[in-house]
């Protein structure tokens, strides 16, 4: 099976922007990247792609052939979706090596524990949030599925990298008492991320409304 490795973002960068290469460990497949979906097939994997640095959404899954018993399965897991800051070295998205379908099964329903190792040889924990489908072939539509994601959350991309918007424009106190703060740009593009397509074309035609002559 071929592997391939993918650029993304990386026409007309910027002066003294860098890139670094993402690659993902054994059984670890590359879904969501930024908001798009990675290309791959049966016959050709992608397993590496080119990154700006600074932080980047990346959804992957585990999916491979394990051992039970005398014969082997295969095990898929739901997708799990990373907000991470991509440094300037190469890094690897990894798991401990997994090479039976009970040692799987029991490993994913504690919690798996996801690393990135660096090129320098340094490793770090990444905080995950396992994605729930809806339905039958709820992942079917990978992009859909994250894209509802970011929506509910307040996430868009901005010049190819990932922002919370939540973060930027909500504040709650000690007292657990939610304001919106931040300016008012970033005020709309929040609201704005989390509107369905109806009422972002409402939106859009009262917009037009108050442009209007």
């Amino acid at each position: 099976m071929k592997k391939w490795l993918v650029t993304l973002g990386l026409l007309a960068l910027p002066l003294g922007v860098q890139a670094a290469t993402l690659s993902t460990g054994n059984n670890i497949k590359l879904l969501v990247v930024d908001g798009k979906k990675v290309d791959s097939s049966f016959w050709s994997e992608t397993d590496s792609i080119e990154l700006t640095e600074g932080r980047h959404q990346v959804v992957v899954r585990f999916d491979g052939e394990l051992k039970d018993g005398s014969k082997s399965k295969m095990y898929t897991t739901r997708p799990y979706l990373f907000e991470m800051d991509v440094p300037k070295q190469d890094a690897t998205i990894v798991l401990p090596r997994l090479s039976t379908l009970s040692q799987a099964k029991a490993y994913f329903q504690r919690g798996p524990e996801w690393q990135l190792e660096l090129a320098d040889g340094t490793s770090r924990l990444l905080n995950h949030v396992e994605l729930q489908g809806k339905g039958f072939a709820a992942f079917s539509d990978m992009e859909a599925v994250v894209a509802e994601y970011n929506r509910e959350h307040g996430i868009t991309f901005e010049e190819g990298y990932a922002v919370d918007l939540e973060q930027a424009a909500v504040e709650v106190s000690d007292k657990g008492e939610v304001s919106i703060t931040g300016d008012a740009f970033v005020q709309l593009k929040l609201w704005y991320s989390k509107a369905n397509a109806e009422e972002r074309a409402a939106f859009e035609q009262w917009v037009q409304q108050q442009s209007a002559p």
